[in-house]
This record gives C-alpha cells, structure tokens and sequence, in this order.
C-alpha cells in the first residue's frame, strides 16, 4: 500500500511539473514585458547599442599613444651590408628588434568631434531601442485587446445558442397545444443548428487571436495560452480622460518621443560629421619615439694574419648579448603632415556633409508634420469611436426592448418564428457592434496614452 501511494505520488508531480507555463493567465502588462524580453528584433536592437558603445570607446582610446613591436630574421648571400656598414661578399644573417610608439598631439580637432558624434550615435541606438519597444507594446495591446473583443463575442454566440435551445421547448409545447404549426418548430430547429455554427466560428476566432498574440510575445508553444480579461468600469468615463485635443498631445509628443529624438540625433551628428571633414584642410602633428636593435651572424669567417703581430687570427662573431647592447639605438621625433592638395577629395567631403545636414534638417521637418497628422487622425479617431459606442449603446437599450416584447409575443403563440428571429437577430447585432465600438475606443484612446508617453496599461 505504501509503494502504491509513493507511485501515485510520484506521478501527481511529474503530471504537474510537466504541464505547460503557458496554463497561466497572463494580464496586458505581463504580456508587454514579455514580449520585450523575447523579440528577436529587439534583441537586435540591443546589440546594435552594445556596438555603438564599442564604436564610443574605440573614437575615446584613439586619444592614446599606440605601441608596437616588431622582430625579423634575414639572410644574405653575396654582396651583403655588414655589422660596420660597409658592403663585403659574404653570407651572414641578421636578426632585428624594434618597438616604436606615436602620439597624436594634434589632429585637426578630429578626435574629439569624432568622440562627439559617435556620443549622438550611441543615443540613437538607445532611442532606437526605446521606440521599439513603445511600438511591440502597442502591437501586443491591440492582439490583446482583439482577444478580449472576440472572448466577448463568443460568450454572446453561446447566450444566443442557449436562448434558442429554450425556444425549442417552447415551441415544442405550442405545437403541442396546436397554438402553432409544427413548422415553426422545425425552423427554431434549424436556427439552433445555426447557433451552434456561429459559436463553432467565434470559438475559432478567439483561438486565432490568442495564436496571433502568443506569437507577438515569441513564446514557444501556445498550447493552454489565455489572458486575463480585465474588469471594464463605465468606458466613457473611464478612457475620456486619456482624449487630448491633437495640438496639446503634439507638443508633448516632440519633446518625449523616441522617433523626433532619433532624427534630432541625426542632424547633430551630421553637424558634427561636417566639422571632422572640414578638419581635412589643417596639419596634423604627432610624436613619434623608439627603440631598435640587431644580431649579425657571419658564417664561414675567413683566417688573416694579423698586420702587426704577423700571427694567424680566426675571427668569431660577437655574442648575442654584446651585439644587442652595443648595437641598440633610440629614437624620439615629430613628424608634421600639412595637407596641399589632395584631389579635392575634402573639399567635396565638406560638400557632402552640408548636404546631408540638410536631408537630416527635411527628415526632422517631415517626421513633425506626420507626428501631427497621426496625432490629429488618432483623436478624430477616439472621438468618432467614443460616439459610436455611444450610439451603440443607446442601439442595444431599443433592440432588448424590441426583442422582448417580441419574445413575448413568440411565447404566447401570437407571432411567427420568423418575426421572433429577426428580432433575435437585431439584437445579437447590436451587441456586437456595441462590442466592437467598446475595444476600438478603448484602443483609440490607447494610440493617444502612447504618444503622450504613458504606458499602455488596462
């Protein structure tokens, strides 16, 4: 008995571990983190901004003095120039050692202006990044929110399908009292069966749209994927607040927004792209300092007779110690370039520069006025989704009092099947479309929080 209660215990945990993150509830907010954490594009984008830092810092070290080192072996044959200067036939090998350094006293102003516009060029990245992110959490609210219209939706198709499933015992006991034909029985029949077909469909749709937004947060499997559905107040009241005239919502966008940022970034850069060409036209002084060394080896050294002592004399060569210390040199000096002419490859440099500056200064210019134009259009939007709904809501108050005296009137036997469906039908109608005007507005309204820069939140 024991052995059987650890089995199923064992099992219960294995069955519970392995069940799918994804079985949770997500809420809007949690989905939004997610799927800033995952995207792949973003990620891009992270890396794009770990580079410009790398580009930053190379632009700050070139400040510094470089310092290299370097070896060689050779070996001559024939007329050879010797450790004394002098050119005689024999065959030796040399071995040299240098270590050399520069530093740039002045550059033109290039370095600093280059640490400068690659300082912009890091603040692009990051703005970059920051305008992806605001635009995967607009996208990942509007899946969100299709999501919370389609769950309604269903739960709208099902009340419909019960409703007529009542109606058909209804009309089964009319029929039986003979207070209506056996027709209207079979065509409440049939209006069940299409029921059934509406659910099936709006089931389908709300399974599509938790797809879409499971994949919009790159989560690996979607099986068991839901959200929580937020608990909506009066709407109107609730989401007005967030309705700015397009003026007001402008000028708070242009201060906050990443896309005006990034091309202000970008005509200052170019600005400073201009001042590194034109630091083309002036001198450029660095410091140059070494130290170098070398080993000659002379094979097949011939015997002489010593010119004073007249004695036989084999001569060696020096040793590697002797030779590296005695034949060592250093080095200190400056060396000036001063540009004269250079094919005019500056002068056209400059030009380019000022054109792009005002390609940039356009590109700023032409991202305000549609800046503009999507803020007015979202408020005429959010305005004309605000009186849909509304109008919508004024819609389901007469199609409910339709409905039911039409349902009454069905019941007691005075009306057909047809007239009490097509009340149903006007009905089930305005619903969703008082549905519908709900989210749109709901979204409308979120499109104005994202350029005013508040998070996107329900």
């Amino acid at each position: 008995m024991k052995t059987i209660k650890y089995l199923l215990a064992v099992g219960f945990l294995c069955v519970y571990t392995m069940l799918p993150a994804q079985s949770k509830l997500w809420t809007l907010e949690e989905c939004i983190r997610y799927a800033i954490a995952n995207n792949i594009s973003i990620k891009q984008l992270v890396i794009q901004k770990n580079s410009a830092e790398v580009d930053l810092n190379t632009s700050q070290m070139s400040r510094l003095p470089n310092l290299n080192a370097s070896g060689g072996q050779n070996w001559n044959f024939g007329r050879t120039q010797v450790q004394t200067g002098m050119y005689e036939n024999r065959s030796q090998s040399n071995t040299s050692f240098s270590i050399g350094s520069s530093i740039p006293l002045f550059t033109e102003f290039r370095i600093p202006n280059e640490i400068a516009r690659n300082k912009l060029e890091l603040e692009v990245a990051v703005h970059n990044l920051e305008r992806a992110k605001e635009d995967l959490a607009l996208n990942v609210a509007s899946l969100f929110l299709q999501v919370l219209f389609n769950k309604e939706l269903l739960k709208v198709n099902r009340e419909q399908l019960a409703l007529s499933e009542s109606q058909v015992e209804r009309t089964r006991a009319l029929v039986e009292t003979g207070r209506v034909p056996v027709s209207q029985l079979y065509d409440i029949e049939a209006q069940v069966a299409n029921d059934k077909v509406s659910v099936v469909q709006a089931g389908n749709n709300l399974r599509l749209a938790l797809l879409d937004l499971s994949q919009s947060l790159e989560l690996e499997q979607s099986a068991g994927f839901d959200i929580i559905a937020p608990v909506f107040g009066d709407v109107v009241l609730e989401y007005t607040g967030s309705v700015h005239p397009p003026q007001v919502v402008f000028n708070n966008a242009v201060q906050i927004k990443p896309v005006v940022k990034v091309q202000e970034l970008r005509v200052q850069s170019a600005e400073k792209t201009l001042v590194i060409a034109q630091a083309g036209y002036l001198p450029v002084l660095n410091m140059n300092m070494g130290y170098s060394t070398n080993y000659f080896y002379s094979y097949n050294l011939k015997e002489y007779t010593h010119p004073v002592t007249g004695e036989p004399v084999q001569p060696k060569n020096a040793s590697f110690s002797n030779q590296f210390r005695n034949n060592s040199g250093e080095y200190i000096g400056l060396n000036l370039s001063i540009p004269i002419f250079n094919r005019f490859s500056v002068r056209n440099q400059v030009r380019n520069a000022r054109y792009n500056i005002e390609n940039q200064q356009l590109a700023l210019e032409n991202i305000r006025k549609t800046l503009y134009k999507e803020i007015e259009t979202a408020y005429l939007n959010a305005i004309s989704a605000q009186e849909k709904y509304k109008a919508s809501q004024q819609a389901i108050k007469s199609t409910s009092e339709s409905f039911n005296y039409a349902k009454e009137r069905y019941e007691a036997g005075k009306s057909t099947v047809f007239e009490f469906n097509e009340a149903r039908t006007r009905l089930v109608r305005s619903q969703s479309e008082e549905i519908q005007a709900k989210y749109d507005f709901i979204f409308r309204t979120k499109i104005l929080d994202f350029y005013n820069g508040i998070p996107i939140k329900l």
